[in-house]
């Protein structure tokens, strides 16, 4: 693994280009030591940590200052059919709505994410972006990482990087900026329930 030092630090957050030629693995480094990532996705900027490791899910909700479920990226449709308990009749339903500005809240297997961010009937929200950033890296790790608004709870998302910075510098690890996005209220949030979508948030 590269030394992190450089990226991660006490005090000051670093900031890298999507476009430069190491981000994937530096991101994927910093997951994998339990640090806190900001990566653009298809609607917003978002908070990204190990969804396995409860110290990184811990950290994550005490700067969003909020505790509860979180979402999770997926690197492909594959891989949520083996994460999910969906009968064929319903992954039908689910994969159709399920790449691009949309989460899908779904029960979910054992041992696939750490309990902090299940809800309480055991389900999990689940994305694959359009923007390829998040699932590339969660297919390089091979595990989910979290998604949620780079925001404190109940404050607007912030979609400027230099925003970003002034709001957090020092407590996340590294931004991987993407530009500033346009203004977004999120990804439509549906949840499977008896065979049908239920829209939770427009």
């Amino acid at each position: 693994m590269e030394n992190l030092s450089k990226y991660m630090t006490q005090n000051k957050t670093k900031r890298i280009s999507l476009n430069s030629k190491n981000t994937l693995q530096v991101a994927k480094d910093i997951i994998y030591a339990g640090g806190v990532i900001i990566y653009p996705t298809d609607t917003l900027y978002g908070f990204g940590v190990d969804a396995r490791n409860e110290s990184a899910i811990n950290k994550l909700n005490k700067i969003k200052n909020r505790i509860g479920p979180l979402s999770v990226i997926a690197p492909d449709i594959k891989t949520v059919l083996k994460w999910a308990k969906v009968s064929p009749k319903d992954w039908k339903l689910v994969k159709k709505k399920l790449i691009g500005p949309t989460t899908i809240i779904l029960p979910i297997k054992e041992n696939i994410v750490s309990s902090l961010i299940l809800g309480q009937d055991g389900s999990l929200g689940i994305r694959i972006p359009k923007h390829s950033f998040g699932p590339d890296l969660s297919n390089k790790l091979g595990f989910p990482i979290t998604t949620t608004s780079v925001n404190r709870t109940n404050n607007k998302p912030l979609n400027d990087p230099d925003d970003i910075i002034r709001e957090f510098n020092g407590e996340f690890d590294l931004l991987i900026e993407n530009g500033i996005l346009p203004e977004s209220k999120g990804s439509t949030i549906y949840k499977l329930e008896k065979s049908k979508l239920t829209i939770i948030r427009k």
